[in-house]
């Protein structure tokens, strides 16, 4: 009888580890992750945000972000799409492309909000996309990324 109670315990806590952003150190076997090729050649592993849910969690919460990993968002549908960066503690550069995968915008060292949400401004959204490449601050301009360069993924 013990058995059941003990399995229901870790599908909860599972479920509550992934509901708050957390990975297993096995997180290239994650069905939400994949590799982005930059025009340079290099690869970033990111975490793929699809549901609505991980499209608006983000990259809340995070302490740090390895230099080659990131987040791609990823909407339905090309449209003007914003960034904020509310309970986000690191600084990011976000990339945004179009459906071809083109560059089309980027914001460089967006400094985390640590405000009221009401209060933190929003960023990009100003080109029509329909991905979102967030990374570490100060990686756009490491790895040369430029508009009209087009990312492999």
């Amino acid at each position: 009888m013990r058995v059941l109670p003990a399995a229901a315990s870790a599908v909860l806590l599972t479920t509550f580890s992934i509901s708050c952003g957390f990975t297993s150190s096995s997180s290239h076997a994650d069905l939400h992750s994949q590799d982005v090729t930059l025009p340079g050649g290099q690869t970033i592993h990111v975490e793929t945000m699809i549901s609505r849910v991980d499209l608006m969690r983000g990259m809340m919460f995070r302490t740090s972000l390895a230099t080659d990993h990131g987040m791609l968002f990823v909407q339905k549908e090309p449209g003007l799409y914003t960034a904020w960066t509310y309970q986000v503690e690191i600084p990011l550069d976000m990339i945004w492309m179009d459906k071809s995968h083109q560059i089309v915008e980027i914001v460089e060292k967006v400094p985390p909000c640590r405000t009221k949400a009401s209060q933190c401004p929003s960023y990009g959204g100003t080109k029509i996309a329909q991905y979102e490449l967030e990374l570490a601050g100060g990686m756009a301009r490491k790895y040369g990324l430029q508009i009209g360069q087009r990312l492999e993924f």
